[in-house]
């Protein structure tokens, strides 16, 4: 039997999109918290390049970067495929996998910045959103790909939760549902999903952490 290992940060969307492809898939696996603060000599070992999170670790062989993680998962463990059959359909699920991953940092540097600086981030995400409503979620879809979650659902978790808290801790108002109807339908659907709902970082918990680090952030910039 497969020993599947992971290696997360309990605030990481990273991390939480291999959770849920994980469980999505029914595979068992052992979670390992990492202290990014003081990373662990394995974490080290599993990935000396970039020395970050998500690594899987399967029957010892390691696997790193969130969509690297999720495309090993979904060709290992073909059961509840998290990409269409269909190579076209295919092709515009990576496109959008991609332009996650190119997008959602805007979404963690919101915290990182203020004054102009994050007013210039925050219109880069509107502006993300505005692509998202009008080109990636037409036809009525309840997912990005249709009926079922698929892996760019995945992708976008950092809109669907970890945007309005940073929102919330910031005082910002970027996402507003009347604007984004479409995407505001998609995050309801999203977190209605079992294994989204039942695995999601707690809001108070998060919010908590972001205060005592933006004001160590803050402390490290005025020294």
């Amino acid at each position: 039997m497969a020993v599947v290992k992971l290696f997360g940060a309990w605030l990481s969307p990273y991390c939480y999109r291999v959770i849920w492809a994980l469980k999505l898939k029914g595979i068992a696996y052992e979670y390992i918290e990492e202290d990014l603060s003081n990373k662990s000599p394995l974490l080290l070992q599993y990935n000396p390049i970039h020395k970050k999170i998500p690594v899987l670790l399967h029957d010892d062989k390691p696997i790193c970067e969130s969509t690297v993680i999720l495309r090993y998962i979904d060709e290992i463990w073909p059961q509840n495929p998290l990409l269409p059959a269909d190579p076209h359909e295919r092709a515009v699920a990576l496109f959008w996998i991609k332009f996650a991953d190119d997008k959602s940092p805007l979404i963690s540097k919101l915290f990182r910045t203020d004054g102009e600086e994050q007013q210039a981030v925050a219109k880069e995400c509107f502006e993300m959103l505005e692509v998202l409503e009008e080109h990636a979620l037409i036809g009525g879809k309840k997912f990005f790909g249709g009926d079922e979650i698929n892996m760019v659902d995945i992708a976008f978790c950092s809109v669907a939760h970890w945007l309005g808290v940073i929102e919330d801790f910031a005082g910002l108002k970027i996402f507003e549902p009347h604007k984004f109807p479409r995407l505001n339908s998609w995050i309801q659907n999203f977190k209605s999903v079992p294994v989204i709902k039942d695995n999601l970082p707690d809001t108070d918990k998060m919010l908590a952490l972001l205060k005592r680090r933006r004001e160590m952030l803050l402390a490290s910039k005025s020294s």
